[in-house]
């Protein structure tokens, strides 16, 4: 059984779904992905929980590859307020959707080792060569950040890809570590730098498990369409999703996971038809 964990409210349907036929097309073991969402419409309106139907529908797609596969999806509202609410790192960068997993620990339903991963990422190989990675002796395994490894420190994580141990990360007190750092503190990529810095013992994997710049290597597992930072015709960022079809052949010559991504552009019709007649 491979345990996943992801993050987001309604709007992350579309991440969730190309990632998880990506993830199911190219892994045989059984998946059992749970969601952490949540609803912070007092922040803005369309801050609210990914819905039943949205759920329903990824769970039948992965099931339609692997009868045991599950999708589960865990409303963590009240830790979140009780955590995090109205608090200093609540506008940072990113969604505070960001910060759900820092909420792993206080879960009774999260398992000892569990992958997270961001909703902008595709799976190109087996992730049970990821995933069967041994990290008895460590709280995490992450690569290292593509930008942050320069500007930062050497060994400054990207947070996109945490393989967990969360043994050892309850044993440590890591996102209880984490937590309190975003209570304290203003921090600039606020749950990246909160597990960085509050990290006891991590194992830094290569690069292909979370490939952050080059869209069609051989050898990549995983592939992160993260913002990146171009130079030419002139210094700016693009942020191109897996979902953005157009954006990613045209702007990034992507053309690995067309397969996936064709079946997507039918199941999303498919959710959206089922959706109008009822």
């Amino acid at each position: 059984m491979i345990n996943l964990l992801l993050c987001g409210n309604n709007k992350v349907f579309d991440g969730a779904l190309t990632e998880l036929i990506s993830i199911t097309n190219t892994t045989k073991e059984n998946i059992n992905c749970y969601i952490f969402t949540m609803d912070v419409s007092r922040i803005k309106p369309d801050y609210i929980p990914i819905n039943d139907e949205q759920v329903n529908f990824l769970n039948k797609v992965v099931q339609s590859k692997n009868e045991n596969n599950k999708v589960i999806k865990i409303d963590v509202t009240d830790l979140y307020e009780n955590e995090f609410g109205h608090g200093k790192n609540e506008n940072a960068y990113c969604t505070p959707y960001t910060l759900l997993r820092l909420l792993a620990d206080l879960v009774p339903e999260i398992p000892e080792k569990i992958l997270y991963l961001d909703i902008d990422m595709m799976v190109a190989k087996d992730i049970s060569e990821l995933y069967n990675i041994d990290i008895s002796e460590y709280e995490y395994a992450a690569v290292r950040e593509k930008y942050g490894s320069i500007f930062i420190r050497p060994d400054y994580i990207n947070a996109g890809m945490l393989l967990l141990n969360m043994k050892k990360i309850k044993e440590t007190k890591l996102l209880e570590k984490a937590r309190n750092l975003i209570k304290k503190r203003k921090l600039i990529f606020a749950d990246q730098d909160a597990i960085f810095w509050s990290t006891s013992k991590k194992l830094l994997l290569p690069r292909k498990y979370n490939e952050q710049s080059k869209f069609n290597r051989k050898d990549t597992v995983i592939c992160h369409f993260c913002k990146r930072l171009m130079l030419r015709p002139y210094p700016h960022t693009e942020n191109f999703k897996q979902w953005q079809i157009d954006d990613i052949h045209r702007e990034l010559k992507c053309y690995a996971f067309d397969k996936d991504l064709n079946e997507y552009i039918n199941l999303k019709n498919e959710y959206e038809l089922q959706n109008t007649i009822q």
